[in-house]
């Protein structure tokens, strides 16, 4: 049984020259709303069933698709539904972040196989590389020679200038230009042939929510990921949009204003590392905020303010953005606990509806479903994307 609510990506082409593009929606259509039989494909798609038949045969004969149970109950034959195969793909996802980098060897549906964390003072290119290269041999040898071959690439997801946080991290003078001039892409090639896709970390939040989480319910809306900075993405039409330049979405940059009438950014009011100062200022440990399990519980006192002043900040953002793309809703998650995040969704969509909303439809604001992975596991995701999916924007925008 399929969830109503989740929308179709697209409609099909029944030309045989566009069998790659067929391929891609019939997988597209099964990773968005599970196992389907032909006949419901070749209706959501707009394909022939003999056209669905065929195609699922080869995609099949490829591991991509595997069959379920046969459903009874309807006249004639049972209807047999088909599937993705889990173990038809896999890619590897690496998160960069201010105090750790994450890696994660995620399935073709984002099933979380392995991971590894490496935690730091600031992040630097040589011990991260090492670390992608001593993580990346684990995982092949986890998963076997042969479905080690099925690793459709690396996904690495990093905040934007990196080389920028020194002072925000505490870092030597000039240790962190090192970053300037790196090459991910090339350095990797000294231990992997595999593809390398490189994207913003909240990006790839984005990314990871459209393709796995909730956010499949939505056509078009405003994602925030609130991490040690404040960053976010752009769906239209059932896909992320980068943009040219890569910088849709990148909420962070925009313009905000303090009570004493100086122009800030929204990262500069609405990010854990505000949450972090806090703590330390207070004389607590902050690798609370950080170091798994997250408990913030010791720390309430102060997560408490912390949420209200970011909603205030969040509510503002979410009006912006709503003036200029007519979401439907926006979606926040982050890098805290579960309980945090459905605290400050509350409070943000409390504070956006008691704004001037003049001219404008409210939009609904939910959370999240992936959680503070969503970063490595949209960076594992854009192999996967790349190679077996419909960009859905991109197809109709060509």
């Amino acid at each position: 049984m399929t969830d109503p609510e989740v929308r179709d990506p697209g409609s099909g082409r029944n030309q045989q020259t566009l069998r790659d593009h067929n391929e891609r929606l019939i997988l597209t259509t099964l990773l968005r709303h599970g196992a389907l039989a032909g006949s419901d494909i070749a209706r959501r798609t707009g394909l022939s069933p003999q056209t669905v038949s065929v195609i699922m045969r080869g995609l099949e004969q490829d591991g991509l698709l595997h069959r379920g149970d046969p459903q009874r109950g309807r006249v004639g034959k049972p209807s047999i539904p088909m599937q993705l195969a889990p173990q038809g793909a896999y890619a590897v996802g690496l998160k960069i972040g201010r105090r750790s980098a994450d890696l994660v060897l995620t399935d073709m549906i984002g099933g979380l196989i392995a991971e590894r964390t490496l935690t730091y003072a600031y992040p630097m290119p040589q011990p991260i590389v090492q670390f992608l290269a001593d993580g990346l041999a684990a995982f092949a040898v986890g998963l076997g020679p042969a479905a080690a071959d099925r690793i459709a690439g690396i996904g690495i997801a990093s905040p934007s200038e990196i080389w920028s946080w020194s002072e925000t991290v505490g870092a030597p003078a000039h240790d962190l230009d090192a970053w300037q001039e790196f090459d991910f892409a090339r350095a990797i090639t000294d231990f992997s042939s595999l593809p390398v896709f490189l994207e913003n970390d909240a990006t790839a939040a984005s990314r990871a929510e459209h393709t796995y989480g909730g956010g499949r319910n939505w056509r078009d809306y405003a994602y925030f990921f609130v991490g040690s900075f404040i960053g976010g993405g752009v769906i239209l039409n059932h896909s992320v949009f980068d943009g040219p330049t890569g910088n849709a979405g990148a909420f962070g940059s925009l313009p905000m204003r303090r009570r004493d009438g100086r122009d800030i950014q929204l990262i500069d009011v609405a990010s854990l590392h505000l949450l972090e100062t806090a703590v330390r200022q207070a004389g607590r440990d902050p690798s609370v905020l950080w170091t798994p399990p997250q408990d913030w519980s010791g720390i309430e006192d102060l997560v408490a303010g912390w949420i209200d002043t970011t909603a205030e900040q969040l509510a503002l953002a979410s009006l912006t953005v709503c003036a200029v793309i007519d979401f439907e809703a926006v979606v926040i998650d982050g890098g805290f606990p579960a309980d945090v995040r459905d605290r400050l969704v509350a409070s943000t969509a409390d504070k956006l509806s008691r704004l001037d909303l003049r001219g404008l439809t409210c939009p609904a604001v939910v959370a999240g479903s992936i959680g503070p992975n969503a970063r490595a596991l949209g960076a594992a995701a854009t192999p996967i994307l790349s190679q077996f999916f419909l960009n859905t924007h991109a197809e109709q925008g060509s």
